[in-house]
């Protein structure tokens, strides 16, 4: 370990072993919350996550998974957290706190020592609360990772490393902010008459998406399809929020490129996306991001999440599964954001360690065999 970074882990660690940590307290939201509850998220410390949203509540609800609205309080302050819930026979209930909790680093013990009595006094009998928060990782994030008490377990969400793009400025700023090639690529395919469409959601525009993103998967492998039915509706429930936005470019008059965007709060998050194969168009995909862009402006969003690259250690990995889409988004925004990812918070550790030395995968392969579903 060298010097300087021997120095910085103790400056960290002293941090810790001196800041007081603040109390928190653990609870059930209203109705009256759950009634507003984007509201109450995107007020969160972190401005919450359209994961965390009460569209994807939707979604989640009666897949499989139990939704609870859960809220963590600190005096006048408080985050508003989507936590799913499934049952299994023997071990209990499993906790996954989706991107939350929604606090800072220096926040989870105290907020996870909240939820352990809040849970052991409702008798809900949960094993573990898994979290994935987006927290920076960073050494001194790790630290308080480890003074929680936290246990690594694998990444489940596609954007625990990913592209952030700061769109907060006048869009002239973020044109040039932008890698030369994006730029080249976007003039060249507005100079050869690409035009992006806008286009309303309803059954044509979420099959003509569908079939772009499967023809994307059949081609390059990269990640796995859900069913029709599970976008059919996750489309369906931003959208009818105002929420979802559909940009299509064609070729030979059929859809080409196409992308879904959320606009949550001020962040907005390139969802899902696909493409035909050998098109004739250059720089159309560049082109569809750059209106999902503008269109995130004018909506008021002030970052914009490409959803998920490979770590910021492997972008440069032909290996990786998501190296092409890498290379795509970081031609946006050369910096790739790695968040600490998933961590379990043990409550019964004979029950944890029996599901992770399989339990887990056993549930796992039962869930997508009875129902054709991914598990989380």
């Amino acid at each position: 370990m060298s010097a300087r970074r021997h120095e910085y882990r103790n400056r960290a660690r002293n941090r810790l072993d001196t800041a007081p940590l603040r109390e928190f307290t653990a609870r059930f939201a209203t109705a009256e919350e759950i009634e507003n509850w984007d509201k109450h998220v995107t007020a969160n410390p972190n401005g919450g996550n359209m994961l965390q949203s009460a569209a994807y509540a939707s979604v989640k609800n009666g897949s499989g998974w139990k939704v609870r609205f859960l809220v963590l309080e600190n005096g006048g302050s408080a985050s508003y957290n989507l936590v799913l819930e499934k049952k299994f026979p023997v071990l209990g209930r499993l906790w996954y706190l989706i991107k939350g909790p929604d606090l800072a680093a220096a926040d989870l013990k105290a907020a996870l020592e909240a939820c352990a009595a809040f849970v052991l006094s409702r008798k809900l009998n949960v094993f573990t609360i898994k979290i994935e928060p987006d927290i920076v990782d960073s050494e001194e994030a790790q630290a308080h990772l480890k003074v929680a008490g936290l246990a690594k377990a694998p990444n489940i969400q596609s954007n625990d490393s990913t592209a952030l793009l700061d769109i907060s400025g006048p869009e002239e700023v973020v044109f040039k902010a932008i890698s030369s090639r994006a730029r080249n690529a976007i003039r060249r395919a507005e100079r050869e008459g690409c035009e992006v469409v806008r286009k309303e959601h309803g059954p044509e525009t979420y099959r003509a998406l569908y079939d772009l993103m499967a023809d994307t998967v059949n081609a390059k492998g990269s990640m796995p399809l859900r069913s029709y039915a599970y976008y059919a509706a996750f489309w369906d429930e931003f959208c009818n929020r105002g929420q979802g936005n559909f940009f299509f470019t064609y070729e030979d008059g059929k859809p080409s490129v196409g992308a879904f965007v959320i606009n949550y709060g001020a962040k907005a998050t390139y969802k899902d996306g696909g493409s035909t194969q050998n098109r004739k168009q250059y720089g159309d995909s560049h082109l569809v991001q750059w209106a999902a862009i503008r269109r995130m402006q004018e909506l008021g969003c002030t970052e914009y999440d490409f959803c998920g690259t490979p770590p910021a250690s492997r972008i440069k990995d032909k290996s990786h599964n998501l190296y092409g889409m890498g290379m795509f988004k970081t031609s946006f925004t050369k910096t790739v954001t790695d968040f600490v990812g998933c961590h379990d918070y043990v409550l019964s550790p004979l029950k944890h360690r029996l599901w992770v030395m399989g339990a887990e995968k056993v549930f796992r392969r039962i869930e997508t065999a009875r129902t054709g579903q991914q598990f989380y």
